[in-house]
């Protein structure tokens, strides 16, 4: 008997839900479905973020400037995946078609968006936990990620991390008597799964992005550079003629001259350098970065080692470190808050001469699923159409965990 069930609409709504089950990343953010994106109002998301402000002592009033700050997500990239079946494949029962063309449709599709998104929250987040060369096989460098989330005031609740399975084999082997006990966690413990500890759940996800750091053979420093309030680029020099690559991540000085962290709200200096990452453009001579330095007020995020503001012209010729081995390619886990990083899609246009041709919205991620016949060769063609977009809304509320190269 002929299938008469197999319409758009269904095509549509397995096409949403086969996309929500295998977004391993994507499904574990914030997601932005933008109604309003249509042809003349551009394609791009404005998303403001909180203003910050600094306490002030005593009963008189002094009124701070509310600095509005935002930043955009660009939904612009478009992916599809297109399939055909004769008279013959239509006639099977829906759970054929799901099995012989959606499923392996779908999973093509969001696979590749899917690492495309982990790898870009990756090479966009520039705080980093571990040691590099030394192997994630504990909750040790979970914990310090952990840690860096809670000094950068990240949300406690919805915490993630993204980790490829042999990393998390080493962490269930190593934590197999820790978790047995528990009957939650011992069925996971059975599936070669963490399910949530370290204040975070873990993921198992082979799309873990990884990092080549560039052969820089001398240690580059500032070329008698002196950094400005919002700084996103350093003059440096003995750089090997190299460019450093897009995603590493490095500090500037050392000991008591360095420049630390501080706490985001009483700027209290943390015990540790602020890390930066390199962002595109960068050149042998200058080197692009997040974040940008803020020196003084609500916005600062630097210190001296004993949280006086720092005064650049005192390190002008700091020493650049990057993190890992020159040459040395490294796997980074990623662990986040949810708000961390948003993914946003918008609906596609319903062609004026498409007979079938359906978007389908839920939860967040909008497809468009277009049917059309080929006389010629007896086949029906169905393309199913994402247009997304992301970005690092809040990259201090997300930290890489750093082992061994890969």
């Amino acid at each position: 008997m002929g299938n008469t069930n197999l319409t758009i609409d269904w095509i549509g709504n397995e096409a949403l839900r086969l996309a929500h089950e295998k977004a391993s990343f994507i499904g574990t953010i914030n997601r932005e479905f933008d109604s309003s994106f249509q042809a003349g109002y551009g394609n791009t998301i404005r998303i403001r973020i909180p203003s910050q402000y600094t306490q002030v002592a005593g009963r008189v009033i002094d009124v701070q400037d509310g600095v509005q700050q935002s930043t955009s997500i660009t939904v612009a990239t478009q992916h599809h995946v297109a399939m055909r079946y004769n008279s013959q494949e239509m006639s099977q029962d829906l759970v054929n078609f799901q099995r012989l063309h959606l499923e392996p449709a779908m999973a093509q599709l969001v696979s590749y968006i899917d690492g495309q998104c982990l790898a870009g929250c990756t090479i966009s987040t520039y705080n980093a936990a571990g040691t590099a060369g030394q192997a994630i096989t504990g909750l040790g460098q979970a914990g310090l990620a952990r840690a860096k989330l809670n000094q950068f005031l990240a949300p406690k609740m919805e915490r993630r991390l993204q980790i490829d399975s042999i990393n998390m084999s080493n962490l269930v082997s190593s934590q197999a008597s820790y978790f047995n006990p528990s009957n939650a966690i011992s069925e996971n413990y059975r599936e070669g799964l963490i399910a949530r500890t370290a204040m975070a759940d873990y993921y198992e996800n082979e799309r873990v992005a990884t990092i080549t750091n560039a052969t820089i053979s001398t240690q580059p420093v500032l070329a008698t550079y002196t950094i400005v309030e919002g700084d996103t680029d350093l003059t440096v020099s003995t750089m090997s003629g190299v460019a450093p690559n897009v995603g590493q991540v490095f500090t500037l000085g050392t000991g008591a001259s360095g420049v630390y962290a501080v706490h985001p709200e009483t700027k209290a200096p943390y015990n540790y350098l602020q890390q930066f990452v390199v962002t595109s453009g960068s050149t042998s001579s200058v080197i692009n970065f997040q974040p940008a330095i803020r020196l003084t007020g609500a916005r600062k995020n630097v210190a001296k080692s004993t949280g006086a503001d720092l005064t650049p012209s005192t390190i002008t010729t700091a020493v650049v470190t990057f993190l890992g081995d020159q040459t040395s390619t490294y796997g980074y886990p990623l662990m986040y808050n949810r708000d961390a990083f948003t993914f946003a899609t918008a609906a596609l246009p319903l062609m004026d001469d498409a007979i079938r041709c359906v978007v389908k919205t839920y939860d967040g991620i909008s497809l468009r699923v277009w049917e059309a016949s080929d006389i010629r060769n007896d086949e029906k063609l169905t393309r199913i159409d994402i247009l997304w977009g992301i970005a690092a809304i809040r990259p201090q509320w997300a930290c890489r965990l750093i082992g061994t190269g890969v």
